[in-house]
């Protein structure tokens, strides 16, 4: 019995000193945790939320007033550029246009009339030219035979008589031919008039016939078949048939806040998903990144608000996606990343490692990087962008501040431009004990699992 308490007492007298050993070994110690510097792909992502919508879209509006007698299609459908969509009560238009149409017509016969009463007059006009160069030569031959004395005085008057006749009569009948070419292009110019009539009429007939105008679906229809529509602005109610959109080419329009929007360029690419396709991502590019700030609350345009208040702002933009999708339609939500910087085989370090220390905390400590590194403005005591080396002194391991320039952010890392080498090891938590760590601190590497 005595033997075994011996052995107890034994076991219990190691285990004290071996916690003393530890705990004197562990004293002074911070515990940290490290990771090496590595190379890998870095990119920088935008994310803005918002709602798909075609390229081009537009309200057919009603372009006569009256009653709608049918409509064509419906909600979803698919139209074809030139397709009638819907028709309006059209009996006053088309009445219109077959008075018009008869009126033409009948102008036309006038016209036949009057061209063959002009040739009629040309026919006669030849005449009067031919009878008259008879009667010209009788009179020449009469002015001979009288100066002769061979015809008498009552013979040259009757053929001279004659010739002044027919001059008459040739005046005459081209005057008629003058009469009648003056009919003729006035029923000519009643008929252009009676055309420009019917091409009013037949526009307004048009008007009654609502026709797609480009390739297309159906997004919205408010008003219905027997309601009546008036013409008006868009937008205002009974003035609107239908929405038609051009599903060739869909756009995602988001909204980035206003600290992200200046890195936001054209061309840029974008993963886009549609929360209700989950699991599939549309690739994308940007096509435009507006100017206008909006307000948050109520995505009215700051130049045209009236509050004076501060509050968080937006901007519109939208990416063009590069394939279209029969599952996508106008006002589903998205969200849309849009990688605005990328750089591969970067040199990364974590972001929470990444520390602002003030060189007057380390109480004008010298030697090693810390003092081959500071700058002047480090030297007059503003805080630096740095981070935590590990460096082994003397077999133990210390804190070494390290001043970094960093290059773009991804999503947990951050680019080093200087200041570090691939391999450093270097401190990245815990967060309260990275806060409080000091220059030159002694530390140990924390193996145990978060």
């Amino acid at each position: 019995m005595k033997k075994i308490l011996l052995s107890v007492l034994a076991v219990v007298v190691v285990v004290v000193l071996v916690a003393v050993f530890v705990w004197r070994q562990q004293s002074g110690y911070t515990k940290v945790l490290t990771a090496k510097i590595v190379r890998q792909d870095l990119a920088t992502v935008v994310s803005g939320t918002g709602q798909i919508k075609p390229k081009t879209y537009m309200n057919v509006g009603a372009t006569s007033f009256g009653r709608i007698t049918h409509f064509y299609v419906k909600e979803g459908d698919l139209v074809k550029k030139g397709e009638t969509v819907a028709a309006i009560e059209n009996v006053q238009q088309e009445a219109n246009v077959n008075g018009q149409q008869a009126a033409i017509a009948a102008a036309k016969t006038d016209i036949a009339s009057y061209i063959a009463a002009e040739k009629t007059a040309e026919a006669n006009v030849e005449h009067a030219k031919a009878d008259l160069e008879q009667k010209r030569l009788d009179w020449e031959r009469e002015q001979a035979l009288y100066k002769a004395g061979i015809e008498s005085k009552a013979n040259y008057d009757a053929k001279k008589a004659l010739f002044d006749t027919d001059v008459a009569s040739l005046n005459q009948a081209v005057a008629q031919l003058n009469q009648a070419k003056a009919q003729t292009e006035s029923a000519r110019g009643h008929m252009q008039t009676q055309v420009a009539n019917l091409r009013v009429n037949q526009d307004l007939l048009d008007k009654t016939i609502a026709i797609a105008p480009f390739d297309g679906i159906v997004t919205n229809m408010p008003v219905r078949e027997g309601e009546t529509v008036v013409t008006g602005i868009q937008g205002t109610e009974g003035a609107t048939l239908m929405t038609l959109a051009d599903m060739s080419v869909i756009t995602a329009e988001i909204k980035v806040d206003e600290t992200d929007i200046v890195n936001v360029k054209l061309g840029q690419s974008a993963d886009v998903t549609v929360d209700a396709l989950p699991g599939k991502v549309f690739k994308g590019h940007v096509t435009l990144v507006g100017d206008q700030a909006l307000l948050r609350s109520t995505g009215q345009a700051t130049s045209t608000s009236t509050s004076g208040t501060e509050e968080a702002k937006d901007f519109k933009v939208v990416v063009t996606l590069d394939e279209t999708s029969n599952d996508l339609r106008p006002g589903l939500s998205t969200t849309a990343k849009i990688t605005t910087a990328q750089k591969s085989s970067a040199l990364a370090l974590p972001i929470q490692a990444l520390m602002m220390h003030n060189p007057d905390d380390d109480n004008k400590a010298k030697g090693g990087v810390q003092a081959a590194s500071t700058s002047s403005s480090a030297a007059k005591g503003v805080p630096v962008q740095g981070v935590y080396v590990v460096q082994n002194k003397s077999g133990k391991l210390r804190t070494v501040f390290v001043p970094v320039t960093t290059g773009i952010t991804g999503a947990t890392d951050i680019e080093v431009l200087s200041g570090l080498k691939e391999g450093d090891e270097i401190v990245i938590g815990p967060y309260k004990t990275l806060r409080d760590l000091k220059n030159n601190a002694l530390i140990k590497r924390d193996t145990a699992k978060p």
